[in-house]
């Protein structure tokens, strides 16, 4: 009897460890659009420079992005940007390929499971700029339209699951959006983990799995 217990107390100390382990491997990565040096923000957080490529963190692939920076915005986007925690500055470049070019880029990572947040100002194309937020090969955001001059969005995809240790990204023109502008275009990625199960509710449903089978051979 002590040695079976002595067995299940391994196996949920292993599982536990486990957990806990994949979870710290998985990295926090933010990547800012336009620019090649890193960025620190006014929350110690740094942003890679998006017009690098095989970086530690990772970097762009197949053609490098164009860049275009307008440092400006409006009253409200100032206000906007604040409120969600991020710098104004974020959202002054853009890393953005000419249609019927992508912008693609690869982050590594490390696998999990990830909220990935997209940043964007809009200075050049307001609500006429039209394609689609892929990540992992699958659309997070069909039809996507930036918003008006010197505007900006953030939008948030929880749960993106990376089986590889590489998580892609691309960002396409779609013509089905009707804008008039198809050149598509990121001024930040912020890719934080998402623990998916929490390892202490994981170790009690091992256990009381593993005490149900002892009790029902």
């Amino acid at each position: 009897m002590r040695r079976y217990l002595f067995l299940i107390v391994m196996l949920a100390v292993f599982v536990a460890v486990t957990l806990v382990h994949d979870a710290r491997s998985a990295e926090e990565i933010r990547v800012w659009g336009g620019k090649v040096e890193d960025f620190k923000d006014s929350k110690g957080r740094v942003w890679h420079g998006g017009q690098n490529e095989k970086e530690a963190w990772g970097g762009w692939v197949e053609k490098l992005p164009r860049v275009a920076e307008v440092q400006n915005l409006t009253k409200d986007a100032e206000k906007l940007a604040k409120a969600e925690g991020y710098d104004k500055e974020l959202f002054y470049a853009v890393s953005w390929a000419q249609f019927p070019d992508v912008v693609k880029m690869e982050l590594k990572t490390g696998k999990g499971m990830f909220d990935v947040t997209y940043l964007v100002g809009e200075h050049w194309s307001p609500n006429n700029r039209g394609f689609d937020i892929i990540i992992e090969d699958e659309i997070v955001e069909l039809e996507y339209v930036t918003p008006g001059k010197d505007e900006i969005d953030i939008k948030r995809y929880p749960g993106i699951e990376v089986k590889d240790q590489v998580m892609n990204l691309e960002f396409a023109g779609n013509r089905d959006t009707g804008a008039g502008d198809l050149n598509a275009m990121f001024s930040g990625i912020e890719v934080i983990p998402a623990l998916a199960v929490d390892p202490q509710q994981k170790v009690t449903t091992t256990w009381g799995a593993l005490k149900s089978e002892r009790q029902n051979p």
